[in-house]
């Protein structure tokens, strides 16, 4: 099955490109590197060409709420028009946990935009939701520093790993379409405040976690579960302790 992955080079394009490998698909890395740009369409009848699914997993280069509804809308609905083009039967998009639940959030509102879009195409497809992935704690810590300590939300957290969730959307790839949505998370649900408590713990880094119930998330206060899947989500087993272990990076 010849299955082009958008965003094929990134954290989990290139872990889904290699698990899809190893199960005999035919995985085609597009991305602008490899010729492929959505935003122009360049490229995307050549890659598309005899496809039978397309799984997006890009992302915005810019988090800022304008750049980020551009890049997803204009991406998304050249992709959807070169699919139909191109008679391409299931389109998988990653997404996020919690998306409708802080819609005042730039990046979650393009997000919904995306997914909009791509229920009304007409093409089958399947939305896999996410939580904040284990290679971005980090990068959420630096977000919410000011100054010497870190502010963080006692809102529920499950963060999970990026090869589970490439594992996640590869099984989606290989399925049927669900024309709806399945939603992944990390293997512990927790305090959002004591997850960073503990995290920078381990990091050995100086910096003080505050407790801040008006603390941001990129922009937004999230809520007791914004963040965090519903009931019958499929679980991760990987906990972040364990994978820090062997990724002492966090990268």
């Amino acid at each position: 099955m010849k299955i082009v992955v958008i965003g094929g080079t990134g954290l989990i394009g290139s872990k889904l490109v290699a698990k899809l490998a190893e199960q005999g698909q035919e995985a085609v890395v597009a991305a602008p590197s490899t010729g492929v740009n959505t935003l122009t369409g360049e490229g995307l009848a050549e890659v598309l060409a005899g496809a039978q699914v397309v799984v997006d997993v890009s992302n915005s280069p810019s988090f800022e709420p304008a750049a980020v509804m551009e890049f997803f809308e204009t991406s998304t609905r050249n992709l959807l028009a070169a699919e139909a083009a191109a008679g391409v039967g299931h389109h998988v998009a990653l997404s996020v946990v919690g998306t409708e639940r802080m819609p005042d959030n730039g990046y979650f509102a393009a997000k919904i935009a995306q997914e909009q879009l791509i229920e009304k195409s007409g093409i089958p497809f399947s939305l896999v939701h996410a939580t904040q992935f284990f290679e971005f704690v980090r990068a959420i810590a630096d977000e919410a520093t000011d100054g010497d300590t870190v502010r963080i939300a006692p809102v529920r957290f499950q963060p999970i790993a990026g090869e589970e969730v490439a594992q996640a959307v590869g099984r989606v790839a290989v399925g049927e379409p669900l024309n709806g949505r399945i939603e992944v998370g990390g293997p512990d649900d927790v305090r959002m405040d004591e997850f960073f408590r503990d995290a920078l713990a381990a990091w050995a880094d100086p910096r003080t976690v505050v407790t801040d119930p008006q603390a941001r998330y990129y922009g937004s206060v999230p809520g007791e579960r914004t963040l965090v899947p519903g009931e019958g989500a499929i679980l991760g087993t990987i906990h972040y302790r364990d994978w820090l272990d062997r990724t002492p990076t966090g990268q």
